[in-house]
This record gives C-alpha cells, structure tokens and sequence, in this order.
C-alpha cells in the first residue's frame, strides 16, 4: 500500500483555498487542486511505466474526500497489477473543448450566443491547436491561434480569447491539465500582445440625419417589392433586422396592434412587444399573408441580411438599415423622449439588476404614443427642436 500520511479531516480539506496542489494524506500523491479562480479538483499523481501522470479525479465537492481517496487506492491497486488506471491517450483540445462547450451552453437561452461561441472556437482555435494534448498547451500555442486575427480582427479575437482561456480552465478544474493558464490575460498574454482597446477599429452603423429622414423615407415609399416594405417595417418599429427578416404571423397580434418577439429571437434573450402604429398596422395589413413568415423571398424563404443594404444602396443612401436604430435613438433624445422608454424601445436593457426586478411595466401603451409621434416625423408631420420634416 502507498505510504500513508497525516490524513486531513473533510473540515480541513473544505477550507483549502490557495491555489496550488495540496496533499490531503490517506494515500500517497491524492492532492486538492486549487486554481486562481478558485475552482477545486481533485488530481492524483503517480508514475506510469516511468511516465508522470496525472489522473483527474472529479471537482470537488462534487466528488467528496472520501471518494477521492477510494478512486485512489484504486488507481493505485490498477498500477500495482499492471494496469493503466487512465487511457494512455491524452485528451486533445478538440475533444476537451466539445466537453466544456456540452456544459458551457446550456448557460445560453439565445441560439445566437450558442452559436457564436461554438463558431469563434471552431473557426479559429480547432483548425490550429485542436489536435494538441490539451495538458501541453502553452502560450506559444495561444499566439499561434490568437495573433494571426488579433490586429485585423481584434473584437473577435479577444473574444477567442476568453473563450480558450475557459475551455483551458474547464481541463485543470477536470484534472486534465496542471499549472497556469497559457490563454490568460492578465499578467500573461498583456505582456506580449497590445491591449484590445488600442487597437480595435470600431465601426459604427451609419445613421440617417435628422434633416434627412422625411426625404428618405419618401422616396422609399413607391418602391416596390417585399425588401421595401420590410425596411419600412424596420424603420417604424425601430427593431433590428433579424428580428424583422424572422417576423411571423404568430407573433403579431393586429387586433391588439402589438408585435410580441419571443426571447429566442431577442438579443437580450428576453421577449419583446413593440407596439404598432397606424403606418406599421396599415403595412402589415398591405402583406399577403402566404405562409408563417411576414416578409419573404420569392422562394418563399426568409430575406436575406443583403436584401435591405441593396436596396439602400440603390436610393443612394449612406445609412445602414441598423443605423436606423441609431437615427431614432437621436430623434427620441432631441425630442425628450424620457431616456428609458426610448432604450425600452430599443429593446436595451435598462437599469441594474435590482432595478430591472421591481420594474414590472414594459410601459407598451406610453410607448406607443412615441411610436405614432416617430411615424409622423418619419412622414414630415412632425418638428423635432430646430430639425423640420420636409416633404
């Protein structure tokens, strides 16, 4: 049997919080690991056919001290036999990131955060480290991943970024891997690459002028085709143009003059109801209603993203569809709109966390009179300070 030492009491073992591999006795080389985050797993370290290993044996307290010491002795039995107690095949990235990404998101009620974390890593870290023992990467194999994109796309790359780091962190808490973090960035990778924000080119969506928004909309007005009326659509809910493209039927509710966007289909992964004024109503009501979709091709699918930036790009404007959002948001601020209701509208969230709990209104019906007011000035019927709707 392994040499037996003090053994540490499960009291003891709970308050171990310095990061670092802590032997708790009871059998030989069964340590707590404890990282910076302070994440605790347990690791035990033997020799192999003269190779160090070392053995993950679950998170604690998941897995409890008792437990621990039982896969141990265990283990250790399995070596005395001549047994590998663990694969010889070390886990590779890859393998360790579909293990992280199977826990990570089920955090995610948006498909598009789902999405978007799988496809950052996926896209950039697999192809480049993905065969790697994910016990062997080091800093040199996050620059590999990280510095080919960090310059030219460095929003995304510092998102990659948190996202190695994580599935790195997931690999030691799981017994996977030892030692400091090669993907953090503080105190590691801020030695050797420039900071995010001193780089990053943030480019805005282009609005659409004040002064400018009553001749725009005009001419939008007799052009044909469902891409039109989808941008008018747009432009009178102030919504985003996924959740425009993906509007259904379903969702609309013409006799109460509301459009309910479930929290699937919301940024914020929370529903959204926009009230409809008597411009977007009398819109809808102008639409075929041929299958579940409002706006659709003429295959019948849903209109792509390119659909509205070449139809403005035909008007000669300089805008984006999404500047759009931009532009009402200037419209409301020069005409008072309380500061809330126009983010509500937008469907930003407002306040802390506290705040956001004993707010139980979405304050529909006060937004709805700052709907019909954006509609009149969108139709030159309406003066906002020192800007005037012109026809």
């Amino acid at each position: 049997m392994p040499k037996i030492i003090r053994e540490k009491t499960a009291l003891e073992v709970g308050r171990l919080k310095e990061p670092g591999l802590h032997a708790v006795g009871g059998v030989q080389s069964l340590c707590l690991q404890v990282t910076k985050t302070g994440a605790r797993s347990w690791v035990y370290r033997t020799l192999v056919d003269g190779r160090r290993r070392h053995l993950g044996l679950g998170s604690y307290p998941t897995v409890t001290l008792k437990m621990a010491r039982e896969l141990a002795r265990d283990m250790y039995m399995k070596i005395r036999r001549g047994e590998d107690p663990a694969p010889a095949k070390a886990m590779t990235f890859a393998e360790g990131m579909e293990k992280f990404l199977a826990i990570k998101l089920q955090e995610f009620d948006n498909a598009k955060h789902r999405y978007q974390w799988r496809a950052t890593l996926d896209t950039y870290a697999a192809p480049v480290i993905g065969n790697r023992p994910i016990d062997e990467i080091t800093m040199r194999d996050v620059l590999k991943v990280l510095e080919p994109i960090w310059h030219e796309k460095t929003e995304t790359a510092s998102r990659l970024r948190g996202r190695v780091e994580a599935v790195l962190s997931w690999a030691t808490v799981a017994g996977h891997r030892e030692g400091e973090n090669p993907a953090r960035w503080k105190g590691n990778l801020d030695q050797v690459l420039p900071k995010p924000s001193k780089i990053a080119k943030v480019e805005h969506h282009k609005a659409l002028a004040l002064a400018d928004v009553a001749p725009w909309w005009e001419d939008l007005q007799p052009r044909g085709g469902v891409g039109a009326k989808a941008l008018a659509f747009l432009t009178l809910t102030a919504a985003r143009s996924g959740e425009v493209r993906g509007a259904t039927w379903a969702e609309i509710d013409l006799e109460a003059r509301v459009w309910a966007i479930p929290a699937e289909r919301m940024k914020m992964g929370k529903e959204h109801r926009v009230p409809l004024s008597d411009a977007a109503l009398a819109l809808l009501q102008d639409m075929p209603r041929d299958g579940d979709l409002v706006f659709t091709n003429a295959s019948g699918k849903a209109l792509s993203e390119n659909g509205m930036s070449a139809l403005l790009k035909r008007q000669g404007a300089s805008h984006t569809a999404h500047g759009m959002r931009s532009t009402f948001r200037d419209w409301a601020a020069e005409r008072g709109v309380d500061r809330d209701l126009a983010e509500i509208a937008l469907a930003h969230q407002v306040g802390s966390d506290v705040e956001r709990a004993y707010r139980r209104s979405d304050m529909l019906e006060r937004r709805r009179a700052v709907m019909d007011d954006w509609a009149a000035f969108l139709q030159g019927r309406e003066t906002v300070g020192n800007v005037v709707g012109m026809k």
